[in-house]
């Protein structure tokens, strides 16, 4: 008898980058977009998609973790794996305490990051530059 789920999929979000990650029951492997994680480079990327297993510990062994991420740059794309993947840990092993814990140390492991980038405005480049006045 199979205790929890056979597969959880999740999904994460960060800026323009949106990412999927497949949650089953395995070795404890983890591939990002058909990669091994520890292929991944930069380090510190590697080191923030992989955040939530760090907190999870040796519980982690036993699952297989398959992430796809689109769009955006690279740090965005790793905090929306992390946040795929937490929530993946937190449904596949229904843990509310883990929950918790996630929320503790990171509100955004479990919660989308809504900023976006402000419009352009008229009189300027940008969202907030703007040209200069001459009072010559």
């Amino acid at each position: 008898m199979v205790k929890g789920p056979v597969m959880v999929q999740t999904s994460g979000k960060r800026k323009a980058a949106t990412a999927r990650a497949v949650l089953s029951k395995g070795q404890g492997r983890i591939w990002v977009n058909s990669r091994p994680l520890e292929l991944v480079d930069p380090p510190i990327v590697r080191s923030k998609i992989s955040q939530p297993l760090f907190l999870l510990g040796p519980r982690s062994q036993s699952l297989d973790v398959q992430i796809s991420v689109q769009g955006g740059g690279i740090m965005g794309q790793a905090s929306a794996a992390r946040t795929a993947l937490a929530r993946g840990l937190v449904v596949y092993l229904k843990d509310p305490a883990l929950a918790d814990m996630f929320k503790r140390y990171d509100r955004t492991l479990l919660v989308n990051d809504s900023r976006r980038k402000l419009p352009k405005l008229p009189q300027g480049r940008g969202a907030r530059k703007r040209r200069q006045k001459s009072y010559r």
